[in-house]
């Protein structure tokens, strides 16, 4: 399995992870979809570079260019909710690919500390021999991806897979090494941290994407 981590390279990358990151932004849900939108975009250009091409003969008012296109069958598969707003810069970039949808969340115990996830929604189409983009901005134990990948293999076998996160951590990566066919994953993350806290929360992290994007929940 290969893990690209974007944030090895200067890039004006680093602005919008440092903006996710900031507590004195984190009160602007306008701004954080945003820059979740932004990274979106630069990891969706980054993965198009390892597609299949064909030339395609287009024309011009004065003649014929001969340009390499995608020939990769693409489905983009955001994890709700968090993964909206990451999943819109991917769409801005793919705007041909078809759409899977996939809720799968941590629902806490009383103590607030606890939790299991669940996968309450599934829509998608046929994802057989095709390229499946998981998007979820943070890949923190790998639970929620878990549940999503064995959901969406209802749909059909991937000929490859493309795991896109603005932060993860090692610990999740490591489990996304025993749950995905290592052949044929790729990891793209905008950021790795170190660690996890008692919450299971990715530390320095964000804190929670879908609070940040769309308000507390219940």
């Amino acid at each position: 399995m290969t893990v690209h981590n974007e944030s090895d390279n200067n890039s004006l990358l680093n602005q919008f992870i440092a903006e996710i990151r900031d507590i004195t932004i984190h009160t602007d849900s306008l701004r954080f979809r945003k820059n979740l939108e932004r990274i979106g975009e630069i990891i969706a250009y980054e993965i198009s570079k390892t597609f299949n091409y064909s030339l395609s003969k287009v024309q011009t008012p004065l003649g014929f260019s001969e340009i390499p296109l995608i020939t990769d069958r693409v489905v983009l598969s955001p994890i709700l909710r968090a993964g909206l707003p990451f999943h819109q810069g991917f769409l801005e970039f793919f705007d041909k690919a078809e759409n899977a949808f996939v809720s799968a969340a941590r629902q806490y115990k009383e103590d607030h500390t606890n939790f299991k996830i669940v996968v309450e929604y599934l829509s998608s189409p046929s994802i057989e021999g095709k390229t499946l983009i998981i998007i979820d901005p943070m890949l923190a134990t790998a639970g929620s991806l878990e549940l999503a990948y064995k959901a969406l293999l209802a749909r059909g076998i991937p000929e490859s897979i493309h795991i896109a996160c603005a932060i993860a951590s090692k610990r999740g990566i490591e489990r996304t090494r025993e749950i995905f066919p290592v052949e044929k994953t790729t990891i793209w993350a905008a950021a790795i941290d170190p660690e996890l806290n008692e919450k299971a929360y990715i530390v320095p992290g964000i804190g929670d994407a879908g609070d940040l994007s769309f308000g507390e929940k219940i």
